[in-house]
C-alpha cells in the first residue's frame, strides 16, 4: 500500500506570509514517530521559515520556531493543527516566537 495525501493547504496570512499544511497517511510510521501520519505544517514570512511542526524521518516529531529545534508530543492530527494554529497565532499577534 502506498502512501495517501489526506491534506494539502497553502493560505496567504498577508503580502509578505502564508502557511503550508501537508498531511499524508502512511503504511507504516516514518522511522522516529509512533502513528502512521507523515507531515509538515509550516508559517513562512518573507521567504524565511519562521515556524515548522514536521516529523522528518529520523528525528521524531518535533516543532521548529526561528532557528531553534524542540520536541513535540504528538497525540492526534487534530490537536497538531490546533497547536500549530495556536502559534501562528501568537505569531502574528506580534510576538515572534510563538
Amino acid at each position: 500500500m502506498e502512501a495517501e495525501l489526506l491534506f494539502r493547504k497553502r493560505e496567504g496570512l498577508s503580502e509578505t506570509a502564508f502557511i503550508e499544511m501537508v498531511i499524508w497517511w502512511v503504511p507504516a510510521p516514518v522511522r522516529g514517530s509512533a502513528h502512521s501520519f507523515k507531515y509538515r505544517l509550516a508559517l513562512v514570512s518573507e521567504d524565511i521559515c519562521v515556524l515548522r511542526y514536521d516529523n522528518e524521518a529520523g528525528k521524531s516529531d518535533h516543532k521548529h520556531v526561528g532557528k531553534r529545534e524542540m520536541t513535540y508530543h504528538f497525540i492526534d492530527l487534530a490537536t497538531l493543527q490546533a497547536d500549530f494554529w495556536k502559534d501562528v497565532a501568537t505569531w502574528r499577534a506580534g510576538q515572534c516566537e510563538p
